[in-house]
C-alpha cells in the first residue's frame, strides 16, 4: 500500500525541506519507489538540493494547479542524486513549485484549488506506481496544510528546542488528533550538542504524549554544505545521518 508523509513544522527555519528531501532519499536508498512535492508554493525551496535552476524546470506544480500540465509532467526523475547508494528498485521523483515571482505573486493573490491538489497527489501514486510520497508543507495552519495532513498516512512534525516551537507544535499535535492521522511522529532540530537529547526526548515525548523519532544534533557540517546536496547520501556515518536513518525506519515500519 502506498503511504502518503506529510513533513510540516508551525514555525520556518526549523529544516523541514532538509529533513524532507534527506528522509525521501534514504527511503528510495532501501529500493522504494518515491515522490516528493514542494506544496511551500509561497516560498519553494526543497528544489534546490536536488540541483535544480529555474532553467530546469519545464513544469512545476503551480502549472498542474493551473492547468497548463498534467501532475505527473511536473515530477522529474532525480534518482541520478542517489549515486551507488541505490537499491535496485529505487526511484525517487521531484514536482517542484515555480521559483518564479510572478508565479509566486498569483498564487499569493488567487489562491488554487485544493481538491486539485489532493487529486494530484493520488495520481502522482498511481502513475509513478509510488510506495511513498512525500509532501513538503507550507510552514504554520492553512488550507493547504490543513489538507495535507487530513490526507497524510504518517505525519513527522518537526520543531527546534525553542518555546516558540513547542508552543506552536502543541496546536499541530491538537489538529492532526482531531484529523485522526494514523502515525504522527515528532523530530527534534538543531539540538545545542551541549543537552542531554535523552531527557530532551523523555520531555517532549511527556508534553505532548506522541514519540519522539529522534533527536538532531545541531551540526557546523550541515550547515557548511548550504543545502547544496543531500547531507546524509554523502556523510552516512555522521550521527546526523544516522538519526534520520533511524526515523526512516520508522517510516517505514
Amino acid at each position: 500500500m502506498s503511504k502518503i508523509v506529510s513533513i510540516h513544522s508551525f514555525r520556518g527555519g526549523t529544516g523541514k525541506s532538509n529533513s524532507t528531501a534527506n528522509l525521501a532519499a534514504i527511503v528510495a536508498r532501501y529500493g522504494y519507489r518515491v515522490g516528493i512535492v514542494d506544496t511551500d508554493i509561497q516560498s519553494p525551496g526543497i528544489h534546490v538540493l536536488f540541483g535544480f535552476d529555474e532553467q530546469k524546470i519545464k513544469y512545476s506544480l503551480n502549472d498542474y494547479l493551473w492547468g497548463r500540465c498534467n501532475i505527473e509532467e511536473s515530477a522529474y526523475d532525480v534518482t541520478s542524486i542517489l549515486g551507488q547508494t541505490a537499491g535496485a528498485k529505487g526511484r525517487i521523483y521531484l514536482t517542484p513549485s515555480s521559483i518564479k515571482a510572478r508565479d509566486i505573486t498569483k498564487v499569493l493573490r488567487e489562491g488554487f484549488d485544493f481538491n486539485l491538489l489532493n487529486e494530484g497527489f493520488q495520481k502522482l501514486l498511481i502513475t509513478l506506481k509510488l510506495d511513498y510520497l512525500f509532501i513538503d508543507t507550507h510552514p504554520g495552519l492553512n488550507e493547504e496544510t490543513l489538507l495535507s495532513i487530513a490526507i497524510s498516512d504518517i505525519l513527522v512534525l518537526i520543531l527546534r528546542p525553542d518555546r516558540q516551537d513547542f508552543q506552536g507544535t502543541a496546536v499541530t499535535v491538537e489538529v492532526a488528533r482531531k484529523l485522526e492521522v494514523p502515525k504522527m511522529l515528532l523530530l527534534i532540530n538543531k539540538a545545542l550538542p551541549a543537552l542531554d537529547f535523552d531527557v530532551l526526548k523523555q520531555q517532549v515525548e511527556k508534553t505532548y504524549n506522541a514519540p519522539v523519532a529522534g533527536v538532531l544534533p545541531l551540526s557546523e557540517e550541515l550547515i557548511q554544505l548550504a543545502s547544496s546536496d543531500l547531507f546524509c547520501l554523502r556523510h552516512p556515518e555522521h550521527p546526523f545521518s544516522q538519526v534520520m536513518d533511524q526515523v526512516a525506519q520508522m517510516i517505514m515500519q
